[in-house]
């Protein structure tokens, strides 16, 4: 009798385990998604498309769609309490997208926007993009604080997007932050033909001068009066501009190397692994497969096509004022937008294509890293303002 009573335990057990599998809690936008992130990753590996973000958030699709039998198990991202719910409150909270501009600061040199301040002005020019997407959203009918979160995609600077619409859409974070990303891996694909269809064969083989030596001494003063002036004109960037200007003052005062080679190596590589995966996981098909997702990638497109021809297009019309022995070669207005340093070596790689021997890497890295700077005031105005 009692081996009986085993026996149907064990039957019964069974059976309700079979219940918590993924087969039999399968759905066709499960298997959908997790294609989408088996085709992120093939990305990274087959195309080398920024690997190091790609292979996270594909994975992190992945993980986030294997379908189980929810019932207190804590093992999803959206319940209390699990590891990946613990892990996401680094998006969610917005203290993942600082740490990250954190490691920027300690890894970027300002010495090509230090040398030649004007280019600034074309890293302002591509966040246009930003403000131009924000109108159409608000004609599309999404609310302002969801059209600033998904306009700051035209930015193509993940962390931003993702401090942004933490603080005001965090119902999208998950498909803003991921079609962020995407944009960002796809410079190489969206950009060339922009700046090619946007510049004459003459432009692109405009050469510009090498740019003076930096002080030591301005590449100190720059954190501090950079912080000083972007935090007193739009105070609600603080978190973001802080902490980059702090990583750039650990790198260039040379006292404190090693913490500027641990924030821009082993604890940026530690928040970038924590943060595609858990953005990854954030995509769970019921919470991601929605019209709003589709209406935000082809926003974030339309932003960051928009951000792309700002800049080079202000290239050629500051070119009007500018002598002839001082003008800009317009390919490197691309490089406004702020994956750093992507888009600077596109600007690099579309000059070489027009003359073998004209190198516009170092020129490309002043608008490419004000991008940087100019995206992140650009979140703290749409933050102060909607706040």
């Amino acid at each position: 009798m009692e081996s009986v009573s085993t026996m149907d335990f064990i039957a019964t057990k069974f059976a309700d385990f079979l219940t918590y599998t993924g087969f039999a809690n399968v759905e066709w936008p499960n298997l959908a998604m997790i294609v989408v992130g088996a085709f992120f990753i093939w990305l990274a590996i087959k195309k080398d498309f920024e690997p190091l973000l790609l292979i996270p958030i594909g994975l992190g699709i992945i993980l986030g769609n294997i379908p189980f039998k929810a019932a207190g198990l804590e093992i999803g991202l959206y319940e209390d309490n699990s590891v990946l719910n613990i892990f996401y409150q680094g998006v969610r909270q917005g203290w993942y997208p600082p740490l990250v501009f954190l490691g920027i600061g300690a890894m970027t040199d300002f010495s090509a926007l230090i040398a030649n301040p004007k280019l600034m002005l074309v890293g302002a020019a591509a966040q246009f993009g930003i403000f131009g997407a924000y109108i159409i959203a608000l004609a599309l009918g999404f609310e302002p604080n969801q059209a600033a979160g998904i306009a700051i995609i035209g930015g193509a600077d993940g962390p931003t997007a993702i401090f942004l619409s933490s603080k005001l859409s965090p119902n999208l974070m998950g498909a803003i932050a991921v079609c962020a990303y995407s944009y960002m891996a796809l410079v190489p694909v969206i950009q060339p033909f922009i700046m090619r269809a946007l510049t004459t064969k003459k432009e692109r083989l405009i050469r510009m001068k090498p740019s003076r030596t930096v002080s030591q001494t301005e590449k100190i003063l720059f954190p501090i009066v950079g912080l000083l002036i972007t935090t007193f004109i739009v105070p609600s960037g603080l978190p973001l501009l802080g902490m980059l200007f702090f990583g750039n003052l650990l790198k260039e005062s040379t006292k404190t190397t090693r913490l500027a080679k641990t924030a821009g190596s082993a604890l940026n590589d530690i928040i970038v692994m924590l943060l595609g995966l858990t953005v990854g996981c954030s995509t769970q098909a019921s919470e991601f497969l929605t019209l709003d997702t589709v209406k935000i990638f082809a926003l974030g497109a339309f932003a960051f096509i928009i951000a792309t021809a700002s800049g080079v297009l202000f290239v050629k019309f500051f070119n009007l004022f500018l002598p002839q022995n001082k003008k800009i070669n317009p390919l490197i207005g691309n490089a406004g937008v702020s994956a750093v340093p992507m888009a600077a070596r596109i600007s690099n790689q579309e000059g070489l294509k027009a003359d073998r021997t004209n190198f516009l890497l170092m020129h490309a890295m002043g608008p490419n890293v004000a991008g940087v700077i100019g995206s992140a005031v650009a979140a703290g105005v749409l933050l102060g303002f909607l706040s």
